[in-house]
């Protein structure tokens, strides 16, 4: 029996979970490593530096963590018990991230290029609308990752 004063649950439909799934499929994707992937899903990390300007501007692309790790860049050392200095706000303080410890070749979420400026010789993609996938995606079979953009599907 249902009952009149619970809230309506939304019901995915087959062919909306589809719509999803293509959407994601015709979407270029765009290779970052990790960390950098995980501090842009968490809004951390903002702009994308790249040594060429895009013409993507407001169009949305998919972030593919790519499976060779970066590492922390410079600024981000850790302190004297180990402990990752990061803003709070990132919330990756505690315990330190290691190499193993976040999602590499997957596509772990989407963003939107909002504007691409030239500044001190490399260009700034301004990134906005970041949004996490709720689970990581792995490629289809035959398909290559590139280091700039490539059909993630």
């Amino acid at each position: 029996m249902v009952d009149p004063a619970a809230p309506p649950r939304k019901v995915v439909r087959k062919e909306e979970s589809r719509a999803n799934h293509a959407d994601i499929a015709l979407m270029l994707a765009l290779s970052i490593r990790q960390p950098y992937a995980e501090l842009i899903l968490r809004g951390v990390k903002t702009i994308e530096y790249r040594s060429r300007p895009t013409r993507k501007i407001g169009e949305r692309f998919a972030i593919y963590a790519a499976r060779k790790w970066a590492g922390f860049p410079p600024h981000l050392m850790q302190d004297a018990i180990g402990k990752d200095w990061i803003p709070d706000s990132a919330g990756m303080t505690d315990p330190p991230l290691r190499e193993g410890d976040l999602p590499t070749g997957v596509l772990v979420g989407s963003a939107i290029i909002s504007d691409c400026i030239y500044k001190d010789g490399w260009w700034e993609w301004r990134l906005e609308g970041v949004r996490r996938y709720k689970r990581a995606r792995g490629l289809r079979a035959g398909v290559q990752p590139q280091p700039v953009w490539f059909r993630a599907a």
